[in-house]
This record gives structure tokens, sequence and C-alpha cells, in this order.
């Protein structure tokens, strides 16, 4: 069971490299609970899709990918309990062979399940709640290595689901499905920036899920992408021109000049949920690291007026920007959601892997948007004061006693969850 740390152990983009004292991949749950049990400090390793320390550990870092995933549908209740570990490539085709399908799905179908949930990560669709909203249940193993479940309706459901690894390591989760669905998928080229901005909210609910990308630069553009559930004909498409914006000839990438074999199939072909939804296919790594990302959730409201904030920075973030998506989701009550209690804008930078270029200009991004208490992504890259961050949260509080409760001995703390929540493991 027990592994010496790996020589070479780092996060999907290489710019952070872990140092656990001691690296376990069990074979079998109960193995995972021994460990559990017996570690002093404890922090799980999923997918490795984050961009900061929050899963770094100078103890014992704990992966399940050596356990047999499973998904399990209960067709009486629609909901799926699935391994934590599990990716969401690997779920989303299980759960569309038997009919069913989720909600929403984040453009990377590459990720665990459980690590996006603990950072409240999201898609894309004003009415779709981002993916941590589909849980009806999360079970952990706790400090002492006993199995605990959680669920929708209890009183500690709400302060669980967005946990930054800090109540446990996630064995299942119970996820709400759906009927299955088909979609089709347009993109847009050029979209005026001014006319982004002045028609937001109609171009955003013309369809399930869209997505405005931009490199900005002194006269910034839009490509704009529609992902529309074919039983949907509020809004039909496709439509020549979009409010300035010509329908796209040909397959797209979000960042321009890349080859889009990557992406999902555009231009209009029908296709099940889970081969439009995300913006990459399943079995395309779509790029191999070489990038830094960072992203900020704001109130819906601010968004035309945090985009004029972006575009007077525009030649900076031209400079150090491959692309920049802006996508919506709607309001939840999990406290350490960055969607709580707001109908919320996700932008989203995906930076050049070049961390001293880089670090001005998010500053003054954060800068720009201090006027819309912006949110920053648990799991990427930030520099605001971290007391800003916190204030941010109404139920911080709550989380931290909630915490304090279930892990009185801040077993699953690390340097990260200390900054964010104070106590050990500095």
């Amino acid at each position: 069971m027990p592994d010496s740390a790996p020589t070479d152990l780092h996060n999907w983009a290489g710019n952070i490299r872990f140092s656990p004292s001691r690296f376990e991949r069990p074979a079998t749950l109960d193995e995972a609970r021994e460990i559990v049990a017996a570690a002093p400090r404890l922090r799980v390793l999923g997918s490795g899709h984050s961009f900061n320390a929050i899963a770094d550990t100078d103890a014992v870092m704990l992966s399940l990918a050596g356990i047999e995933p499973e998904a399990n549908i209960n067709i009486l209740n629609d909901t799926v309990r699935v391994s934590g570990w599990i990716t969401y490539a690997a779920l989303s085709a299980a759960v569309h062979r038997a009919g069913f399908a989720l909600h929403n799905m984040a453009s990377l179908p590459h990720i665990s399940v459980a690590g996006s949930i603990a950072t409240g990560t999201h898609g894309s669709g004003d009415r779709s709640g981002n993916l941590a909203t589909a849980v009806a249940a999360i079970e952990f193993i706790g400090p002492d290595g006993e199995l605990r479940t959680v669920r929708r309706g209890d009183a500690d459901f709400a302060g669980s689901v967005v946990h930054l690894g800090s109540l446990g390591v996630v064995h299942t989760v119970t996820l709400d499905l759906v009927p299955a669905f088909e979609m089709r998928q347009y993109v847009y080229d050029d979209l005026p920036f001014d006319a982004a901005v002045a028609n937001f909210d109609e171009l955003t609910a013309s369809a399930y899920s869209t997505s405005m990308f931009t490199s900005w630069g002194a006269a910034p553009t839009f490509q704009f992408w529609v992902k529309q559930r074919t039983a949907d004909q509020t809004h039909p498409f496709p439509r020549a021109n979009w409010f300035g914006a010509p329908l796209a000839p040909g397959p797209r990438h979000p960042i321009p000049g890349v080859d889009p074999a990557a992406c999902t199939v555009q231009q209009g072909q029908t296709g099940p949920w889970h081969e439009r939804l995300p913006h990459f296919k399943f079995e395309f790594t779509p790029s191999v690291g070489e990038e830094l990302q960072s992203e900020y959730l704001i109130d819906r409201i601010d968004a035309p007026a945090a985009l004029e904030a972006l575009a007077r920075l525009g030649d900076r973030l031209a400079a150090v920007t491959q692309i920049n998506e802006v996508r919506t989701m709607a309001s939840d009550d999990l406290w350490l959601s960055p969607a709580y209690g707001r109908d919320t804008v996700g932008l989203h930078f995906t930076w050049v892997r070049e961390y001293d270029a880089v670090r001005p200009v998010m500053a003054a991004v954060e800068a720009a948007l201090e006027p819309f208490s912006a949110r920053p992504h648990w799991g990427k890259l930030f520099s605001m004061p971290i007391e800003e961050v916190r204030s941010r949260y109404a139920r911080m509080g709550d989380f931290e006693k909630l915490r304090e409760r279930i892990d009185p001995e801040e077993k699953f703390a690390n340097g990260f969850t200390a900054e964010v929540f104070g106590g050990g493991a500095r």
C-alpha cells in the first residue's frame, strides 16, 4: 500500500510541484479507510486540473485512482451514485447509455466529479446551476476512517457540497439525472464588443448553454458559441447574422489559429448531450498544459460594467491571454459556491504559462473587478487578499464551525486551507 512520494508529482499544467512526505494509491476502499485513519494529515489528489496549491501537502497525499470506479443508476428516483474519482467523460457515457443525462457539464470532460464539486466548478447556462447543484448526497471517509453520508435536506448539506477538500475524502457522490436529450451547436465569429455588452442578457438567454471567447486587445470582438437543445425552438438557429456576428463557415477552436479537431462537433450537427455540452471531445487532450488559469465570478447584473472595465485593460490582457471565456450560471444556496446567492457570470482567463508576466496583469484584473465583489474560482490562480475573498461568502463563518466539528484535529488541512480558514498546516 504505502509508496514513497514520486519524484515528479505535479498538477496537469505543471506549475505546481507536489511534495508530500508519502504518496498512497490504495486498491480498495478498506485500504483507503485505513490510510485516512492512520494519517496525521492528508490531502486528496484528483485529476490535477487545479492551478493553485489546493491539493498540495507536505504530509500524506492520497489518490483513489487505483480503485475501479463505479456508476450505479437508480431509475426509480433518477439518480446515479458514482465513485468520486470518476471523470465526467466516463460518467456521462454510462449515464447516456441508460437513457439519462446530467443537467450540466464543464468545458473539459476529463476532470473528476469529486474535485469539480468540491471547488464549485461549472459549465454554462442561464438556468443551469453549477455541477455541485446536481448533488443529492455525498459520502465522505471521515478523519477516523469511517464513512459518513450527507443528504439533501440534512442540516449540514449546503455546507458540505463545496468543501475544498476540508471535510473528508469523497468516496461516492449521488447526482440528479434528467432524461437524455440531443443538442446542436453553432459558432458565430467577430461579435462586436459593444453589441455583446448591450445585448448580454438576450445573447446568454438564447440557448441552453452559451460561451463568449475573446483575446482582448485594443478592439476586442467575441467568438460566440451557442449550444441548443434540439427540442427548444424558442430561439431558432442558425441565423446568418447574430447581432452583427456572422455564422462561422467551419469548425472553430476557442483559441484563434488552433486546430479545432479536439472540439466537440459544431455547425448544427445534432448529437447527444454529452458530445455537445463540453467544448472538447472525450478522446482528445485539449492541450498539453501549457497554460495558467484564473476565473472571477460576479453577479450577472454587473456583467456589462465588468466587461467594460476589462476592455480598458485590453492591450495588457492581450499580451498574456490565450483566451478569455465569459459564461453564466444560475444562483445556488451552497455555502462556498462561487454562485452562492446570485445569478453569476464567470470571467475565465487562460493565460500564457509565464507566471511572472501574468501576475501583474492578474492583479490589474482583480483591481478592475473589485467594485463587483468578484469571487475567485477556488481551484485557479488569484492574488487578492484572502480577507477580501472570505468577506464575499456570507456563510464562511458557518462553514468554519462545520469544519471544526467534522475535523477538529484538522487532518484534512493544508497550506491553502490554512490561508482561507485559518488554523494549522500553514
